[in-house]
């Protein structure tokens, strides 16, 4: 059973690396592609399609738990990793209206896959095997970062402008890396332990009929999401939630600017000439370098303890800080809204190859910050109720996302990296309260 459930744990890694490898590329390149497309019909952005996947996906995880309850985790993550599949296809010969209509999509299927992930990961875990699987699982995921962008980097290094038949290489390449991963998830296997197969002991038969099983399964699942959301409601009144709504948005707004906007002006500085669409490849790679190496050390060493956690994510501030600083310095004002493929503003100093990477690292270090401790603190304050907990995360960042997609390609740099400051210090400053309150809370506990 333990290594069935190792099998299970490795086959779920590597369905979400192949399947994030084509998606993660994907949202890295696709405001470059679309700018690059030689296709006066085409009016979609791609600032607006990652803003609707983020928007549609923060409203459809109140839902995502029913569907995952009714037809199980692992038919719901290979129904999802069609849906993720089709967005990549549409980049092949793209339309407005399939490139939004895949974007709706997506934010349904991006809701249930992540539910499903979540559900079968438990379900192939115990308390002495969680951090394991947990560990195995985000380090196969992480890796998605490097190998799309790796390619992006050889394929584009030297390109000023993105051919069609380049484009079309790509995607086809990406797709088929993506229907890999929703394939492999075919390969999961069962591990339900015997009291719930239900099987008559004379006749090996199901005492219940299929029809009155998946009904059953169904009103349950209505229950517990009539349950789960009642509670949400009651979570949002708590001053524990309130304060940390706004680190939790923050995140949101730093999730959107790396995943999406900071490759595109890369993409766009003029002075980097040559070399400036091979550069968003490396920026994606050094980016995930930051991930990994944040999240290793500040999710597993650091983890469980309150002092080392106010001090990450004032680490984190920091390293955001700097990371703005230098990008303000360095990057065009107009490189995220200009419309042709290059800008035409001065920044403050010569742009540096070394210093946009440097700011990629950055990046991605700092989120790790955010993110490890955000997780931290929810999974310890709410150990009894921490479904509802980070549902209000996923959401709460989700919509922020969205926002700062739908804003990204009309505010010139500046003003982007004005509001994540004015957001990322109040942000902290609320994380802080939240642990100056716990420890109040742990010390009188103590007293008492």
């Amino acid at each position: 059973m333990a290594d069935l459930r190792i099998y299970n744990v490795v086959i779920l890694g590597l369905g979400f690396l192949f399947i994030f490898t084509a998606f993660t590329t994907c949202g890295n390149i696709e405001q470059t592609i679309v700018k690059s497309l030689d296709n006066d019909t085409f009016t979609g952005s791609g600032y607006h399609s990652l803003g609707i996947i983020y928007g549609i996906f923060s409203f459809s995880n109140l839902l995502a738990p029913t569907v995952v309850a009714i037809i199980g985790p692992q038919f719901t993550m290979f129904f999802s990793g069609i849906l993720y599949s089709g967005y990549v296809a549409v980049f092949i010969t793209p339309s407005t209206w399939s490139f939004y209509f895949t974007s709706v999509l997506i934010g349904i299927g991006a809701a249930m896959l992540w539910t499903a992930q979540g559900h079968f990961l438990v379900e192939n875990s115990d308390a002495s095997t969680i951090n394991r699987n947990t560990g195995m699982f985000w380090a196969l995921l992480q890796c998605s970062m490097l190998f799309g962008n790796l390619y992006i980097y050889f394929d584009w290094n030297g390109r000023i402008e993105i051919s069609d038949r380049s484009r079309k290489t790509i995607f086809i390449g990406l797709l088929v890396t993506s229907v890999l991963g929703t394939l492999s998830f075919l390969a999961l296997r069962k591990t339900l332990p015997p009291e719930e197969e239900m099987l008559n002991e004379e006749e090996g038969q199901p005492l219940l009929s299929s029809r009155m099983m998946y009904k059953q399964r169904a009103n349950s699942a209505v229950q517990d999401a009539k349950s789960e959301f009642k509670t949400i409601l009651q979570l949002l009144k708590t001053k524990t939630i309130l304060l940390l709504s706004c680190c939790m948005a923050y995140s949101g707004l730093e999730l959107s600017f790396y995943s999406g906007v900071y490759g595109t002006c890369i993409g766009a500085t003029t002075e980097f000439g040559a070399a400036a669409k091979g550069l968003i490849g490396i920026s994606g790679i050094v980016l995930g370098i930051g991930e990994i190496v944040g999240g290793g050390v500040f999710g597993l060493v650091c983890k469980n303890n309150r002092f080392r956690r106010t001090s990450v994510v004032f680490l984190g501030m920091v390293v955001h800080f700097v990371a703005f600083y230098l990008i303000y310095l360095n990057i065009p004002d107009d490189a995220p809204v200009v419309l042709k493929t290059s800008t035409l503003n001065k920044p403050y100093l010569t742009p540096s190859i070394s210093i946009a990477l440097l700011c990629s690292f950055l990046l991605g270090l700092g989120d790790s910050c955010f993110n490890t401790q955000l997780y931290s603190i929810l999974g310890r304050v709410y150990a009894e109720q921490s479904a509802p907990a980070f549902a209000i995360f996923k959401f709460i960042q989700s919509i922020f996302a969205a926002v700062a997609f739908f804003y990204s390609g009309y505010l010139l740099l500046t003003w982007q990296l004005l509001i994540m400051v004015t957001l990322g210090f109040t942000g902290t400053l609320c994380f802080f309260m939240v642990e100056r309150i716990q420890n109040f809370s742990v010390d009188l506990q103590q007293e008492y």
